[in-house]
């Protein structure tokens, strides 16, 4: 933390008067590359557990797959509502929004090494929900940190830089997993211990190189002359009625119920794989490789497709990102089989993931004053991790009422339904959000940008 403070209030203090016009700043800020790398580190940590859990939980403890799919439901949502917290407890500035993440990563870190203790169900529950809570804690405040860093109208592409470190940790994840599972006598018990030690490894990271108080980013003015990056000083901590607020703001208050709507008819990862495999013929032992399919396509895309969030609009992207999964799921639903067919919808799957992820976040930093970004981050990605999570519900009922293609064919049709909705309440002709807010709404722009 002390290195981290006195790094940036250096830098601060050195910067040349010139040094605060766009072109001679960077686009992706120092923080945000150290928030990638923490995020990078706990990821790799986070998807060596998840790569192995589900057949621990099954083969090792003898949980039932049913069971399993009840835990994992529970815990997302345990991470969903405990999101609004977070947010909520970073928001007024000073050293909140780290302090608040920092506890987010270090219980989860904490949560590792027990697993090694967790035999029984009510156990495993337990330290799985409180490694969930760590995320939900972390998560708003660290996206506020990337919003209070760089400057509006780079925003996409800051994202897009973060969320590209972000999936290289899960693609490594899961192979670290592997390794590990191949080399060691006690395969679980080591995949835990090693997950310990790389999660530590990302709180270290987090308290040495992240700057405790990000300067808020401002755009520099029409004459070439700006703000810069400083640091605001200190404000209370804003009310949780304040924070509910927000959803009064329409440009906020469109976004959260557009992002819970295509949410709310968006299939689980773990379906569409599973219909893949299923309908396409994927090789069972091929199965587990997937995923890293989707990862690698986010990784490519997440930088170049953030970089043109900010040109082109940021809900727009948003809107085509979930456009990007109807062709996915019309090849699914058709008769073509073949490892190219497989190939396209893991790239069009990871697509989406890089127009959206990202890009949220980045459309939410312009929907709120930077006083409440971490409760604005909270209100939408809980309002879409809700969605989500009751549209798991209902895809597997009607899986387990019909069958899978039927079910994937409902979800196109309302997925369709729901973007046009979306486009309509978003209304993609207004000028690109590049760093603005809603004009309907003239309280909406952010301290120190120009109206």
């Amino acid at each position: 933390m002390y290195l981290a403070d006195s790094r940036n209030s250096t830098t601060s203090s050195t910067a040349a008067p010139g040094s605060t016009r766009p072109g001679r700043r960077p686009a992706v800020p120092g923080t945000v590359l150290a928030l990638g790398a923490v995020s990078l580190i706990t990821d790799v940590s986070a998807e060596m557990i998840t790569a192995v859990l589900p057949l621990y939980v099954v083969t090792a403890l003898g949980l039932s797959p049913l069971g399993f799919g009840l835990l994992d439901g529970i815990n997302n949502g345990v991470g969903a509502l405990v999101r609004l917290a977070g947010g909520h407890l970073a928001d007024g500035g000073g050293r909140r929004h780290k302090v608040v993440a920092g506890i987010g990563y270090g219980l989860s870190a904490v949560c590792k090494p027990l697993l090694l203790l967790a035999r029984g169900l009510p156990a495993i529950s337990a330290v799985l929900a409180a490694d969930r809570a760590g995320k939900g804690l972390r998560t708003a405040p660290r996206d506020a940190m990337i919003s209070l860093a760089t400057r509006p109208e780079h925003r996409g592409r800051a994202f897009g830089v973060h969320r590209a470190m972000d999936t290289a940790g899960a693609l490594l994840g899961p192979l670290v997993a592997f390794a590990v599972l191949r080399v060691a006598v006690d395969g679980y018990d080591a995949v835990f211990t090693v997950s310990a030690c790389v999660a530590a490894l990302g709180v270290l990271v987090l308290v040495l190189f992240v700057p405790s108080r990000p300067g808020t980013a401002t755009p520099a003015t029409a004459t070439g002359t700006g703000t810069g990056t400083a640091s605001a000083p200190p404000a209370p901590r804003p009310a949780l009625r304040d924070s509910l607020a927000l959803l009064r703001r329409p440009a906020l208050r469109r976004l959260t119920l557009c992002a819970a709507l295509l949410g709310l008819t968006t299939v689980s990862d773990a379906f569409l794989y599973l219909l893949l495999q299923r309908r396409l013929g994927v090789p069972a032992g091929l199965f587990p490789l997937l995923p890293l399919g989707t990862s690698a396509a986010f990784l490519l895309l997440a930088v170049p497709l953030g970089a043109l969030a900010d040109r082109i609009g940021r809900r727009r992207l948003f809107l085509a990102g979930h456009a990007a999964l109807l062709p996915a799921y019309a090849l699914v639903l058709s008769p073509l089989r073949g490892p190219a067919t497989v190939v396209t919808v893991l790239a069009l799957h990871g697509a989406f993931y890089a127009a959206t992820d990202g890009v949220l976040a980045a459309a939410t930093a312009g929907a709120v004053p930077a006083a409440h970004l971490g409760a604005g981050q909270a209100l939408v990605g809980t309002g879409q991790a809700l969605a989500r999570f009751v549209c798991s519900l209902a895809f597997g009922a009607a899986w387990s009422f019909w069958d899978g293609r039927a079910a994937l064919a409902v979800a196109a049709v309302a997925l369709a339904a729901a973007a046009l909705v979306a486009a309509r309440l978003l209304r993609t002709t207004d000028t690109p959000d590049t760093g603005r807010t809603d004009r309907d709404d003239p309280h909406n722009t952010p301290q120190g940008a120009p109206r």
